[in-house]
């Protein structure tokens, strides 16, 4: 699929965007060092932020772009859209998506308006204990947790020179022990306060209708892999209503989270 042709500014990257290292490697710190239990699973656990670190009245539209089984489609509609309107947007990419979209991505890293962030490799719930979600198995061990996360991290900065500071794992969900390696690693966990389009499923009516219960500071989990769902037509339909509401668009790193 030949993707949208955004305007390109040289590859600078954005004000929000990690542009050194995170503070550790792969390699500065020991999986033994973690336990291989966890009292806690889901996509709230201890950790996992939420929310902009702002009453301000603004809202971050964030999208996965998940690949594999979970989609590799390229929605082009609602890229072209965002960057018609000058919609800031932080977008989670997983490996697999950027492997069969190598070109779109390096376009969308060199993009100023957008927010590069790090989706996993396999994209996998984080687990130190295979635990898994909507029948994925998750991560089994913390070095598996650290591979998931680093692998497609260092994909990442190979072809965009970006290093990612936000991480959403697929499915979004963790378990507390890799959360904590993923902090040890220098990344904030980030989830969402409002669930956007539900993997893609819902209708544009749907998806319009969740982006409009926003609250000021609101996180909102869409997707961008999937050309033809309700996604791009119901974000389009929330914009002008968000907008005569008084509410602006934010990348996650102009107000940090939550």
């Amino acid at each position: 699929m030949r993707p949208s042709q955004p305007p390109s500014t040289g590859g600078a990257a954005s004000p929000a965007e990690a542009t050194t290292p995170p503070t550790a490697t792969a390699h500065d710190i020991d999986p033994a060092d973690y336990p291989s239990s966890a009292a806690e699973w889901g996509e709230h656990v201890a950790g996992v932020r939420t929310r902009l670190d702002t009453d301000d009245t603004v809202v971050a539209l964030t999208f996965d772009a998940c690949g594999g089984d979970s989609g590799s489609g390229y929605d082009a509609d609602l890229i072209d859209f965002l960057l018609t309107e000058e919609i800031p947007a932080t977008l989670f990419f997983n490996l697999r998506w950027i492997e069969a979209n190598e070109r779109a991505f390096t376009r969308l890293a060199a993009e100023p308006l957008f927010e590069i962030a790090n989706h996993g490799t396999e994209h996998r719930p984080l687990s130190v204990t295979g635990q898994s979600a909507y029948g994925v198995t998750g991560t089994a061990g913390p070095a598996d947790v650290v591979d998931e996360i680093m692998v497609n991290q260092e994909a990442i900065h190979q072809l965009s020179g970006h290093w990612p500071a936000w991480l959403r794992s697929g499915t979004a969900y963790y378990d507390e022990v890799a959360v904590r390696i993923a902090q040890d690693l220098g990344f904030e966990v980030v989830n969402y306060d409002v669930l956007g389009d539900a993997g893609a499923t819902f209708s544009a009516e749907q998806v319009s209708a969740a982006l409009t219960a926003a609250q000021p500071g609101s996180v909102a989990l869409l997707h961008m892999n999937h050309p033809g769902s309700g996604t791009a037509e119901g974000v389009a339909r929330a914009v002008p209503e968000l907008r005569a509401r008084g509410f602006e668009f934010a990348r996650l790193g102009d107000h940090g989270v939550a």
